[in-house]
């Protein structure tokens, strides 16, 4: 039990106001009321299901993520995270994520998830000006943004974040940075900071809006980054930026190749077994579904071909060095069996390696697909 990767654990809460354009994530505009207690039950039984894949591990992070989960009742909030605590153990000061929308942040509700365990929040504010939320499809405003922001800084959590993105339809250089100086001086420990990207089967693959070129994208990333260096942050990951000692250990995990339980409407799980077996799962996508008590829609085996592939494709979104034991610990595989491909991308420049690490280069970072697509399954 020793050799296996740390465990999180990923609840997702499906139903949202309304869709927005951009979405691709698993969410519903909510008809009627929302199900509080009702899905909250189906969740720990779905959790149930899944025990025996831990092994009794600890779990070191939770993560409630949808959809919207602050539309969940406090009291349904305190019956999760006991019925959570209940069935596995806890790590001792475990980061506990839940994500907000700030048009559904309520003060009282806020301070009761606090109570019931939540002590990370992250906030999906994603532009300060009103005519760019608007085109998001979002329902909050910049005070409501800026109002959940002070909230959450008044609770004294262990730490929040502000979600916000750039290359939005028709922004300019300094709309961007606007937006990012706006989100700085509300001094959040943590920002997720990320480009706009149209995704199948969202409302803007079909009705494409016009989004900056790859130039002006550039030029965003290259004086936004600038700023929040400045400003005392730290990039750690493709799109997260944080002060130091604040990054979110929950993605920390899923990008080192950790594993995680997934439960809920369509959440995807990883559990690696004393044995040596990556088993993944994937439940029921559909709330229909899923509260009908089919929870699960997929269980299957990481083939060996395909963890060097799927180890590498999280490990290289980070910008720490990758500890080389770590790719015998949580693949089970000898080294050896990736050498050709280790060495291709150091002649190509896309890595160096000592002793003990990996380390992406600004090449490799610059052609991360080349650089993972050595490592595919042929």
């Amino acid at each position: 039990m020793a050799n296996l990767p740390p465990l999180s654990l990923y609840i997702h809460i499906p139903w949202c106001v309304q869709k927005c354009p951009y979405c691709d994530f698993n969410s519903h505009a909510l008809k009627g009321e929302v199900p509080h207690e009702e899905y909250v039950n189906h969740l720990l039984a779905d959790l149930d299901r899944d025990l025996p894949l831990t092994h009794g591990r600890e779990v070191a992070t939770i993560f409630i993520g949808g959809g919207t989960p602050s539309l969940l009742s406090s009291h349904a909030m305190q019956l999760l995270l006991d019925g959570v605590r209940a069935r596995l153990p806890l790590a001792a000061g475990a980061e506990i994520t839940m994500e907000a929308n700030p048009g559904t942040v309520e003060a009282d509700r806020f301070s009761a998830y606090q109570a019931a365990g939540v002590n990370r929040i992250s906030i999906g504010v994603q532009s300060f000006s009103p005519l760019k939320l608007q085109r998001l499809g979002r329902i909050h405003g910049p005070e409501e943004a800026k109002r959940a922001a002070y909230l959450a800084a008044g609770l004294g959590l262990r730490s929040f974040n502000l979600d916000l993105m750039h290359g939005l339809p028709d922004q300019s250089l300094t709309e961007a940075l606007d937006d990012l100086r706006e989100a700085i001086a509300l001094n959040p420990p943590h920002l997720s900071w990320y480009q706009l990207t149209i995704e199948p089967n969202t409302l803007f693959a079909s009705r494409p809006p016009v989004l900056p070129n790859d130039d002006a994208l550039w030029d965003i990333f290259e004086q936004g980054h600038q700023l929040l260096t400045a400003a005392g942050y730290e990039q750690y990951e493709t799109s997260a930026y944080a002060k130091p000692g604040y990054r979110c250990e929950h993605n920390l995990n899923y990008w080192r190749f950790g594993d995680y339980l997934g439960i809920g409407c369509g959440a995807h799980g990883k559990l690696t077994q004393p044995d040596g077996r990556i088993v993944r799962t994937i439940k029921t996508r559909h709330p229909r579904g899923f509260m009908s008590g089919e929870y699960l829609d997929k269980q299957y085996e990481v083939a060996d071909e395909d963890k060097p592939f799927e180890f590498f494709m999280n490990r290289f979104r980070l910008l720490e060095p990758a500890p080389r034991g770590d790719f015998t610990r949580y693949t089970g595989l000898d080294e050896a069996i990736i050498r050709p491909q280790l060495n291709s991308a150091l002649e190509k420049g896309y890595l160096t390696e000592t002793p003990g690490f990996w380390q992406v280069t600004e090449k490799g970072k610059l052609f991360l697909n080349s650089l993972l697509e050595l490592f595919l399954a042929e």
